[in-house]
């Protein structure tokens, strides 16, 4: 009896040995390719309107769920600010404002500032998508089909989305700060050889 109690013990510790490598080799096989996607933004954005299309389908289809779609919409709403948001709050640090603020050089002498987000794209891209995923997945659970009037969501959703863009675009001209890396990030200059002049290179 000893015996067969310590094969069981064994055995189930190998069970977990073997589910944890597993967890393991499958987490890892998961962020190599997140990091491989990192440069196809095109491709991933792509993939994430098709995760959307694919959840709003489900959502008209069974006409329900509607609470759901509104807390995804709260949250996207606020992963946007958080990506149009400077880094560093120029409200909240007024010396970065004064100093290494998200300003935009003005004149063609400045320096040349990019604009550092509070929430990186990609950062916001994995935010969606796993957003979208685990609302898509809750739509398989009736506890989260919470009966609601659906217009009234979506109105004051609406009326949450005008006020607070309103707010962050008074925030961007009152700190002259464009959540975008416009302008001239380098200058070509001309790079005279000893036997012919070509151009080409970028400083």
């Amino acid at each position: 009896m000893d015996s067969g109690g310590g094969g069981d013990s064994s055995g189930g510790g190998g069970a977990a040995a073997a589910a944890a490598k597993w967890r393991t080799d499958a987490t890892r096989a998961f962020q190599y390719y997140l990091d491989r996607s990192t440069p196809h933004a095109t491709g991933r954005w792509v993939g994430t309107l098709v995760v959307a299309a694919v959840y709003a389908l489900r959502v008209l289809s069974i006409h329900g769920f509607y609470i759901v779609s509104y807390g995804l919409g709260i949250y996207l709403l606020n992963l946007l600010i958080g990506f149009l948001s400077p880094m560093v709050d120029p409200e909240l640090d007024p010396s970065a404002a004064a100093h290494d603020g998200p300003a935009l050089p003005t004149r063609g002498s400045d320096e040349f500032k990019p604009f550092i987000r509070r929430l990186p794209e990609f950062k916001f891209w994995y935010a969606i998508t796993k957003a979208f995923v685990i609302a898509f997945v809750m739509t398989f659970f009736s506890v989260f089909d919470v009966p609601v009037f659906w217009p009234i969501l979506l109105c004051y959703w609406i009326v949450l989305f005008v006020l607070t863009m309103k707010r962050q675009i008074l925030h961007m001209v009152k700190y002259k700060y464009v959540p975008f890396n416009i302008g001239k990030q380098c200058f070509c200059r001309p790079l005279v050889d000893i036997n012919s002049s070509w151009y080409h290179g970028c400083a």
